[in-house]
């Protein structure tokens, strides 16, 4: 083994949280190592939608959001199992951008800031001993003070360090697969849409160079009614709803295979378990229903470099590191995530859906509300 220099933080996981938690700590003096299982410029399963509440983030990040030209954002379409619709105002808005380029944009302000960026290094064990972490990937051995955890929705690490959503797979809440397309299609640059179909519901925005993102989420189960055969499915479920089976069937995919992504869990999860600080998908994932998944890894990142800052300067025990963080990253997110699961479970069924659309139509003065508890506050 390969003992690498120690650092004073390893962040596993080269995604929106791991970068921008990186650059953070860069910036205060830090010595940081991120570990990336993938290469840049990547493609990620993600509806590709960030809320205008991480906008001054990303700008004080290094990354110049205002001189992209990005599609702005700000209404919202609801469609039912049938296609019944509702069109409602987003109040805060936000813009389209594709994990292609936000990713590669971030890991590059991460390597010229000076970060340690280990690309096709692939965590497999974290090891804590004597208030040191041991971070083993392939034949390599990294040091740290501090360990977070960033890998998204699921990582081998997550067995090892025996996290309950791991343990309880068969929970309705944690069997869920995303499918994600780059599409040409003449879509309004200022609209977002979520059309459900029966067991899942499937998004629909703009991001840069004139492309839409097209990403669904579903059940495993009807992917296996469907002989396991995506197109399959797609024809056979998906478009059953008029406004799918219009985008499918008159839209331009620009790769013939779409990215796909399998036992996707919306169950609770800890924001620290072994004593690793846990960000973004990793600490809890959202429905796309009821929040912004790319904001909250921003966020979280955030509450994360305040929280490890303090420990380093020794302001703070590891302990009170690890409840500062708990406590606020529950504050700040956990009536979010207990919406999402609630609406999870309910969405993609015929009555459900209708009966939620039906009542954002008969009271207008409910959209407001419902889509404000979706969103947080500029950070």
């Amino acid at each position: 083994m390969n003992t690498e220099a120690e650092y004073d933080v390893v962040i596993i996981g080269g995604g929106l949280a791991g970068l921008s938690l990186s650059i953070q700590l860069n910036n205060a003096g830090y010595k940081v190592a991120v570990l990336e299982k993938d290469q840049y410029p990547r493609h990620k399963v993600c509806g590709e939608y960030v809320s205008m509440e991480s906008m001054a983030f990303l700008e004080r990040t290094g990354v110049a959001i205002s001189l992209m030209k990005l599609p702005v954002i700000n209404t919202l379409q609801l469609s039912d199992v049938k296609g019944r619709v509702l069109n409602t105002p987003l109040p805060q808005g936000g813009f389209g951008i594709s994990r292609h380029k936000l990713d590669a944009t971030l890991a590059m302000i991460a390597q010229r800031k000076g970060v340690a960026l280990f690309t096709n290094t692939k965590a497999e064990d974290v090891r804590f001993e004597d208030d040191v972490f041991s971070v083993k990937a392939g034949t390599k051995v990294f040091t740290a003070k501090v360990v977070c955890g960033c890998w998204g929705k699921r990582s081998n690490v997550d067995n090892k360090l025996e996290r309950n959503f791991i343990k309880e797979q068969k929970k309705a809440l944690n069997n869920f697969i995303g499918v994600k397309y780059h599409i040409k299609h003449p879509w309004p640059e200022h609209l977002i849409a979520l059309h459900n179909f029966k067991g899942g519901y499937c998004g629909i925005s703009r991001v840069e160079n004139d492309t839409c993102c097209l990403c669904y989420m579903t059940t495993a189960k009807n992917l296996q009614v469907s002989g396991n055969d995506i197109k399959q499915m797609e024809q056979k479920i998906l478009m059953q709803n008029p406004y799918l089976k219009e985008i499918f069937g008159h839209a331009v995919f620009m790769y013939e295979q779409p990215l796909t992504i399998s036992q996707i869990s919306f169950q609770a999860k800890e924001a620290v378990q072994g004593n690793v600080l846990m960000l973004g998908d990793a600490a809890g994932m959202i429905s796309p229903l009821c929040g912004n998944g790319m904001s909250m890894a921003f966020h979280s990142s955030v509450m994360a470099y305040e929280a490890i800052d303090s420990f380093l300067k020794q302001r703070t025990t590891r302990e009170q590191m690890e409840g500062q963080y708990a406590e606020r990253w529950h504050k700040q997110f956990s009536k979010r995530l207990g919406m999402g699961r609630f609406i999870q479970s309910r969405f993609g069924k015929e009555k459900s859906t209708s009966f939620f659309l039906g009542a954002m139509k008969l009271f207008p003065f409910l959209q407001k509300p419902m889509i404000k508890a979706a969103t947080g506050q500029t950070f």
